[in-house]
């Protein structure tokens, strides 16, 4: 069902395609822009038609479903391909990128048009547009602001007799949980449960081993219990923070809740799995990317009054996991300068306030700091509140072999019963250390 559905969206994009290169044809000048097949893409499509009203540069599009976009688009890049003009890349592939020269700085073009990184949001201008971290070096703008988030059924939530059941168990109202403790107790609460003659499951997180999901997942866990890539003071020095002790609970956590809550053969789930289940109406809570929630909102058996929505809980302290993608010029590309003029169009406010309204997620600090932008959806408030707390993944240039690392030691032991947390995160540090080694790095 899940390649039904791709192959569907899929030629509903390309339908869109077939459209602007005609118009390009007749137009002489056309762009690509390059990105993953998801609900902001079509959001994306709608916008650009302004793009091309304004400049008469039409566009096109090659959305790749998200299994198949890395593998895709780091080929097309490494391989100096000249099929996109422009990228809408993951936050991770930034070092890479950029040290191999595959996007167009950025910095001279800003300050030549007046472009202020600054009217971004910080962590997405770090997350997505700078390298090296933390230094004035932008090799894309801000384009998708993101972070995991969860959904929750907000009218099984509301029924009198679970409201009176769940207290009497746990002493509070049943709510959207505040910590991690509170999701694994309400998670419980709902497994195996009948609501309405059909038997539900408490939660749908991530645990898929081939690309990145039980790596996006596991740090919604370890973030909260104070998991820390590296020593803030000693770049790559991991011994004592990758596995400190809190670390260890949180990858303790993250397990014991797949284990109790997960609906059944959840062992290779990631971001379609749990819209599915969520749809379906198999699960109380769902993990899932912000990017999805406006379509759910709009899903006729789950969406309006029936869901809520809520940022990813604290335990000893904050943190999401951060999602999210900048725009970029392809440096291979033969038309930068109409690159460049779709990046200087993005970047206006006007544009950036369309681009929520369509259902993308702006990263301007125009949109989201106007006064009315928290009420202006029902996950508005949450999207802001995660977006101040996220913390990314690895951006090194070897950021692939680092989450095929994780990925395979997090699943080893999350799914399939192999070992302790405490082996898992140490054998990781032996995995991570062995890539910096040869980056040299260590």
């Amino acid at each position: 069902m899940n390649m039904i559905r791709t192959w569907m969206l899929a030629a509903t994009i390309a339908g869109s395609t077939a459209l602007a290169a005609t118009a390009a044809q007749a137009q002489g000048k056309s762009l690509t822009l390059c990105w993953a097949a998801w609900d902001p893409a079509n959001a994306l499509v709608e916008l650009s038609k302004d793009f091309t009203a304004k400049t008469n540069i039409a566009m096109k599009f090659e959305f790749v479903p998200w299994p198949n976009f890395a593998d895709r688009m780091l080929n097309e890049l490494n391989s100096k391909g000249k099929l996109c003009d422009l990228i809408i890349g993951d936050s991770q592939w930034i070092g890479g990128s950029a040290e191999n020269k595959h996007y167009v700085k950025l910095n001279d073009f800003f300050a030549k048009e007046g472009i202020k990184i600054d009217d971004f949001m910080p962590a997405t201008v770090t997350g997505y547009a700078e390298w090296p971290k933390n230094t004035p070096n932008y090799w894309a703008l801000p384009a998708m602001g993101d972070a995991l988030g969860w959904t929750y059924r907000k009218d099984w939530f509301a029924r009198p007799a679970l409201q009176a059941e769940f207290k009497a168990k746990y002493n509070r109202d049943l709510a959207a949980p505040k910590t991690q403790t509170e999701l694994k107790q309400i998670a419980e609460f709902f497994q195996g449960r009948d609501v309405d003659g059909k038997k539900v499951y408490g939660a749908a997180i991530f645990t898929e081993r081939g690309s990145e999901g039980i790596t996006m997942g596991v740090a919604n866990a370890l973030y909260p219990f104070g998991f820390k890539y590296q020593d803030p003071k000693k770049p790559y020095a991991m011994a004592g923070f990758v596995n400190s002790d809190d670390a260890v609970k949180g990858l303790e956590f993250y397990k014991s809740l797949y284990k109790c809550c997960t609906p059944p053969g959840y062992s290779n789930a990631y971001m379609q799995e749990g819209l599915d289940a969520f749809k379906s109406g198999q699960a109380a809570l769902q993990m899932n990317w912000f990017a999805f929630f406006p379509g759910l909102f709009k899903d006729p058996n789950v969406g309006g009054d029936k869901i809520g929505f809520f940022v990813n809980p604290a335990e000893k302290e904050t943190g999401s996991q951060l999602g999210g993608q900048g725009l970029s010029v392809v440096s291979y590309s033969a038309n930068q300068a109409e690159a460049l003029a779709y990046v200087k169009w993005f970047a206006s406010l006007d544009v950036q306030k369309k681009w929520w309204e369509l259902g993308g997620y702006t990263c301007h600090k125009g949109v989201l700091n106007d006064p009315g932008f928290a009420k202006s959806t029902p996950f508005a408030a949450d999207f802001l509140v995660a977006m101040g707390q996220v913390v990314d993944f690895w951006a090194e240039p070897s950021y692939a072999q680092l989450m095929q690392a994780e990925q395979a030691r997090i699943h080893d032991y999350v799914v399939a019963d192999k070992g302790t947390a405490k082996q898992a995160l140490d054998l990781l540090i032996q995995d991570w250390t062995k890539v910096f080694k040869e980056d040299g790095k260590l």
